[in-house]
């Protein structure tokens, strides 16, 4: 299978960006505080408008990965707009008192998204990444889990991510590398199955969000997942 490009934009101009630069993908953040934050509906629209990508928002209003009743009823309804707006998936992960995956709030947002999903990094928060391994898979429309094996970013977490995506094929399958991924982890993730590849500032000159996403270095991306997904078929 070919490998799967997703870049974090900020507006419809990087979103046209990485679309040139043959990302497949956009995570769409209303801003960039505390790992990434909803946008606004309107945005949505507008970079749904602007881009033939696949077009996935961030649902998370606070920071952390926690949730409770009355916020819950605010995210269903963001999920509603985005899905009006022309979102083609969401982006969620939520753990519960016990830093563990809330499956109860993550299972009745993916009803009320009725759509694929990507379970955010919250899976690199857990106390226990086993027990999180064996549920998340189980959770309805999930297609997708942003890690880097590590709370501190894929460098230190690349060994841990390699050696269980070559233990697991389902969990190989499901991963999608992100998180300060470098150009020389994607040879080690491929080998080990991985198939899906997350970038942010790497997408932008001189690694600054102030900067738009540059064509030029999505397109460098492109073919470097290209090729190395390819050897490692």
């Amino acid at each position: 299978m070919p490998g799967l490009l997703e870049i974090i934009c900020l507006h419809d101009a990087d979103a046209r960006r990485a679309e040139e630069g043959g990302a497949d993908r956009v995570e769409l953040l209303g801003s960039l505080d505390d790992g990434g934050m909803s946008p606004e509906p309107a945005l949505v629209e507008k970079v749904r408008a602007a881009t033939g990508l696949e077009v996935r928002p961030m649902v998370r209003l606070r920071a952390g990965f926690g949730t409770d009743g009355g916020e819950f009823v605010r995210l269903q309804g963001l999920v509603n707009a985005y899905r009006d707006a022309g979102a083609d998936g969401v982006v969620f992960g939520f753990l519960n008192g016990y830093d563990e995956v809330d499956a109860e709030v993550c299972a009745a947002l993916a009803a009320t998204a009725d759509c694929p999903w990507t379970f955010h990094r919250a899976i690199d928060q857990v106390l226990d990444a086993d027990k999180a391994w064996r549920l998340v898979p189980r959770l309805p429309r999930v297609d997708q889990v942003l890690t880097a094996g590590s709370a501190r970013g894929v460098e230190f977490g690349l060994d841990y991510l390699v050696a269980r995506c070559r233990a697991d094929a389902q969990v190989a399958a499901l991963v999608m590398a992100g998180g300060g991924l470098h150009a020389e982890h994607v040879p080690w993730l491929a080998r080990a199955g991985v198939r899906a590849f997350h970038i942010g500032r790497a997408a932008r000159p001189l690694g600054q969000y102030k900067a738009y996403v540059d064509a030029p270095l999505v397109r460098t991306w492109r073919e470097l997942i290209d090729d190395e997904v390819g050897r490692a078929a």
